[in-house]
């Protein structure tokens, strides 16, 4: 009896239940997965991905554990598509900027840089997602740390694109020099503030723009 009951409430929670009393649609695995995305994110973003458990997740999802493991086979997978799909959104923001300025390398590049301020100075900022989660991971082919390795590689590679229409054949330090502001920025705003050494990265990155034109 337990198990029917148990069996019968997680396929109610697999299905939409609307207003006009009409039959109930089922979910699209599509959607389940964001449900357990939304979810993952605003858990590991509130706390850590190491300090939330597979059990309160699947609570947290009004989904059956079942459903969600049928999703994500494990919770190391999960953690790796969380952060494949938290890069995928920020390289897309990125692109879209980037395709406004197109043709202004200098720019452009200075835009990527202000998009990280406005991240860093945000309410509630704490830290690089990408750098946080694979920290807490040892193993180098995790699933976290290859979704934050592949992030950090798409995010240089922009960087290195605008910084050689900027300086033809010669971006290859100014891309790595702004990289490394980046990073700081978001390792010094995530443990003293916006207000602390971050507050200044958007100032230094467009002095080694200005420097490494002058010396082209």
């Amino acid at each position: 009896m337990c198990c029917t009951i148990g069996l019968v409430t997680a396929a109610a929670l697999s299905l939409h239940l609307p207003e006009d009393g009409s039959a109930p649609a089922r979910r699209t695995r599509a959607e389940r997965q964001e449900i357990v995305l939304d979810t993952a994110e605003r858990l590991f973003s509130a706390r850590s991905s190491r300090s939330v458990g597979m059990d309160e997740l699947v609570r947290e999802t009004g989904l059956g554990k079942m459903t969600v493991y049928r999703l994500f086979k494990s919770k190391d997978d999960l953690v790796g598509a969380y952060l494949a799909r938290k890069a995928a959104t920020v390289l897309a923001s990125i692109d879209a900027d980037l395709a406004r300025l197109q043709g202004d390398p200098r720019a452009a590049l200075l835009c990527v840089v202000d998009i990280v301020e406005s991240d860093v100075t945000r309410a509630g900022f704490r830290g690089c997602p990408f750098t946080n989660v694979s920290s807490e991971y040892d193993d180098p082919q995790h699933p976290a740390r290859s979704a934050a390795a592949d992030y950090k590689f798409e995010l240089h590679a922009r960087l290195e694109r605008l910084a050689d229409e900027l300086i033809p054949g010669a971006g290859d330090d100014l891309a790595a020099q702004i990289h490394l502001i980046i990073d700081g920025m978001y390792l010094s705003g995530g443990l003293l503030g916006p207000d602390g050494p971050a507050a200044h990265g958007r100032q230094l990155a467009e002095k080694l723009v200005d420097i490494a034109l002058a010396e082209a």
